[in-house]
């Protein structure tokens, strides 16, 4: 238990740090990866979800036994991103930096899999 909630704190936490500086930074992203954000209301919903699920792995961190459940959905959420980034890159549409942030989110969703196997 000790792990799963160590780990759903960190993912919380460091996805907040990532997630909410994008509030600020849709003119920006648009100058340094054009063409500019076309449809704001597709890049500030899943920015929003993205910071729901944020706030999901630290209400999991509180009490992984009871919340166990919600790591199936937390896992896909890591792996639906992962995924798409990897594809995305490999076909020349996404940068370097955006393939990190996804390799970031597959071991997290690997990792939340792991702690959703030990709370049997």
């Amino acid at each position: 238990m000790r792990f799963a909630r160590i780990l759903f704190r960190l993912a919380g936490v460091y996805g907040l740090l990532v997630i909410l500086p994008q509030y600020f930074l849709e003119q920006q992203i648009g100058r340094d990866y054009p063409p500019p954000i076309t449809h704001p209301e597709h890049f500030y919903g899943f920015v929003g979800v993205a910071l729901a699920w944020q706030l999901a792995f630290l209400l999991i961190a509180g009490d992984p036994v009871r919340f166990r459940p919600f790591m199936i959905p937390a896992i896909l959420e890591k792996a639906t991103f992962g995924i798409a980034v990897v594809i995305l890159f490999l076909q020349n549409r996404v940068s370097g930096m955006v393939l990190g942030f996804g390799t970031i989110d597959l071991l997290l969703g690997a990792l939340f899999f792991l702690a959703w196997l030990r709370l049997r």
